[in-house]
């Protein structure tokens, strides 16, 4: 497939910046979308991306975001869902606001994202949409009950998206990041060298999941690196 344009949404200066600049490296017109747009300045310098104001867990953001994206940039060819949100502590102790909190930007923010990607690739007959999981996609931790039901959800509405849109020429893709992600504030050990994902490395995996021939497209792919237990 051709794509030129790529809209990743709760983009940071971590995964999401480098799956921007592979992307863009890539020939793609990249939209970054985020709350707080102020810190995606120097990636959009970098890149020549646009940033666009979105809380994922709204509605009206939500569409106004990819009527903003059809506006400026045309609609997307690919789109990308990484915002995460996360409470922890022990069920007694978890207020239910933040639950809430939780669900919405992890899991219900995926199905507003998902529906808004697929009326406009339906319409052009083409598309992709991948989503960005977690350890915690396939496995509830204790003291972290939120992010694992909400991750869970995320997991099953891409598994129900991919099976109902693979027919019509839309690949949905899931990826279970199992493991830390290294940044400028996390850097590798020393003692065990690669053992937190390295940002560059996930987002290869992104771009190779993208550039399948549809004969044989995986709509899910677990990521670790070598010191993570299965």
């Amino acid at each position: 497939m051709d794509f030129k344009t790529a809209l990743i949404v709760g983009a940071g200066n971590g995964l999401s910046a480098s799956i921007a600049r592979l992307f863009s490296e890539n020939g793609m017109t990249i939209g970054l979308a985020a709350q707080n747009t102020e810190k995606l300045t120097p990636l959009c310098d970098q890149i020549k991306a646009q940033a666009f104001q979105c809380d994922a867990s709204q509605q009206n953001e939500v569409e106004q975001l990819f009527a903003d994206f059809d506006n400026r940039l045309g609609s997307p060819d690919v789109v990308v869902y990484n915002p995460s949100y996360r409470t922890q502590g022990s069920l007694v102790d978890l207020k239910p606001a933040d639950v809430e909190r939780t669900l919405a930007v992890t899991a219900f923010g995926g199905f507003l994202v998902g529906q808004q990607a697929v009326k406009r690739m339906l319409e052009k007959g083409h598309g992709a949409v991948l989503f960005t999981g977690a350890s915690a996609s396939v496995k509830g931790y204790a003291l972290s009950a939120p992010f694992a039901m909400g991750k869970f959800a995320l997991r099953g509405l891409a598994q129900s998206m991919a099976r109902e849109l693979a027919p019509k020429n839309i690949h949905v893709a899931h990826f279970i990041i199992d493991g830390s992600i290294a940044s400028h504030h996390r850097p590798q050990p020393e003692d065990k060298p690669d053992s937190f994902l390295e940002p560059d490395a996930i987002a290869q995996t992104y771009l190779n999941t993208l550039m399948q021939h549809r004969s044989a497209w995986t709509w899910e792919i677990e990521l670790r690196p070598w010191v993570e237990r299965f």
